[in-house]
């Protein structure tokens, strides 16, 4: 999925990702508006992921809403 789609779109978007991600908070997301890389850093922070393991985490979560 086009990145900007989703940064567009992020108010849309921050359900799913909640849902996908239930340790975020409200603050985090709207922290977040969107941002490919203060995302990834809230999952490494929430979760205790390495940058790469969270980095994968947002493509595959990226891909899963493509055939939404």
């Amino acid at each position: 999925m086009n990145w900007d789609r989703v940064e567009g779109n992020w108010k849309q978007f921050s359900g799913n990702v909640k849902t996908q991600w239930g340790k975020l908070t409200d603050d985090d997301l709207t922290q977040i508006n969107g941002n490919r890389e203060i995302l990834e850093g809230k999952l490494q922070e929430k979760y205790g992921l390495a940058k790469d393991e969270a980095s994968k985490q947002v493509n595959n979560w990226s891909e899963s809403i493509k055939r939404m």
